[in-house]
């Protein structure tokens, strides 16, 4: 006859399915939290010894070396046969390597103890809700019990996301910031605050989870999904790219050789007039491809905006757009309403405080990942957006770089088709 018992602390680690640990034995005994099952387990050993009891690790066998040992020592005086897979350890070989091998996973094991009371404890602060340990993020000061906002820094935080949001420039907004306030920051650091849960009033553990409104924000929730789509819009393009000042840059391809096409401005001496070519970067056909002028590739593509992006935002299925929506928002409310019967089921002694507890925490980190999918659907309104930028006028009366951010809220392409030596263009629309 042969046993088996596990440990899994509910703060730290799912219990395994009995399936999947592939073990050929009469009976499991698994404990989550507490050891009942494990005294349980000791009982039916003194009634009816087993040939042996399969573990994954010692350190299951108690939260101290002490209960550890205490635990051995009774399966040895009950001749049970201890096999810790994980380990490699075998009760029943008796040699000296055998013994040399379980002082060293008992050195190991008060070691581990050690790191998981600092994982236990920090376990607990997240289902408190408490921010994780390090220093707060720029903006931001720590306090007892959450993150609260620093009014002196603060003020260059928003300024860097309001120009993000402005001109869809990361680069930009680095170079903006260093100007206006002389913080100088790298642009891997801006796209960490661009991506940081905490300036959108969450907060975020190592283990990926993130639960919402835990403090003040300093970006609302509107302007962080804007960041995110501007985020997925740039990186489609060339990390340079993304900032350049033209509006067409990255986005036009030759259609001939495939090769995406750069800006090249020509200016002659002592004259202040330029012209600027779009040319092909790598391109290799013989003879090469042509360069086109600029500004009349301009000119064709707000033309070709303005008479099928209508049609394009017409053939999407908004039937089917409305249902997905429907139903994210369908499973946030059936969420939050299981939440908010938690407090009367802890009054009434169905759930304990601790169960309440890691309960509200998986129900919290639900609800974010549900509406995180939600926020990066497409906007409701997209049929009016494109009847407004679909009038000439309205691109004509744009910058380079406002124009260059709104050709890539729509445009995933523009494709030159070449035909003898005349040439249109392609549009691929993003959706």
């Amino acid at each position: 006859m042969k046993f088996a018992y596990t440990y899994s602390n509910p703060l730290l680690e799912p219990s395994p399915e009995p399936a999947s640990l592939g073990w050929e034995v009469d009976k499991i005994y698994q404990d989550l939290g507490k050891r009942s099952e494990l005294q349980q387990l000791l009982k039916d050993c003194e009634i009816h010894p087993p040939n042996s009891v399969f573990i994954r690790r010692l350190e299951e066998l108690g939260d101290n070396l002490e209960e550890v040992t205490s635990c051995l020592s009774q399966f040895e005086a009950m001749g049970i046969t201890l096999i810790a897979v994980e380990q490699n350890y075998n009760s029943a070989t008796k040699d000296s390597n055998t013994h040399a091998n379980l002082l060293q996973l008992l050195h190991e094991i008060q070691k581990q103890k050690r790191s998981r009371r600092i994982r236990q404890r920090h376990a607990c602060n997240r289902l408190d809700a408490l921010p994780p340990p390090g220093k707060a993020p720029y903006g931001y000061r720590r306090s007892k019990a959450k993150y609260t906002i620093d009014r002196s820094t603060s003020p260059v935080v928003k300024e860097f996301f309001d120009n993000f949001l402005l001109y869809g420039s990361l680069r930009g907004a680095v170079r903006h910031l260093a100007k206006k306030y002389g913080k100088k920051i790298s642009v891997t650091t801006g796209r960490r605050w661009l991506s940081n849960p905490v300036y959108r009033g969450d907060t975020a553990y190592r283990n990926g989870e993130i639960i919402r409104d835990t403090h003040n924000p300093i970006i609302s929730r509107e302007e962080a999904a804007q960041i995110d789509r501007l985020l997925r819009r740039n990186s489609r393009l060339a990390s340079r790219t993304a900032s350049a000042p033209r509006s067409l840059a990255g986005l036009v391809v030759c259609g001939d050789c495939q090769s995406h096409m750069s800006i090249t401005r020509v200016t002659f001496h002592r004259k202040t007039k330029e012209y600027l070519y779009l040319r092909p970067i790598s391109c290799a056909k013989t003879p090469k491809c042509r360069a086109i002028s600029y500004q009349e590739v301009l000119k064709s593509t707000i033309e070709t905006v303005c008479r099928e992006l209508p049609q394009a935002v017409e053939k999407m299925n908004f039937p089917q757009l409305d249902e997905v929506k429907n139903d994210l928002t369908k499973s946030i409310i059936r969420q939050q309403e299981i939440l908010e019967q938690i407090p009367a089921l802890v009054e009434t002694g169905i759930l304990d405080r601790e169960t309440s507890k890691i309960r509200v925490y998986k129900l919290r980190t639900e609800i974010s990942q549900l509406q995180a999918q939600l926020a990066i659907l497409p906007p409701v309104n997209l049929r009016s957006v494109a009847q407004a930028v679909s009038i000439p006028q309205f691109w004509l009366d744009l910058s380079e770089t406002e124009r260059r951010f709104y050709f890539r809220e729509f445009i995933s392409q523009i494709e030159i088709i070449h035909q003898d030596k005349d040439w249109h263009l392609g549009i691929i629309f993003i959706f």
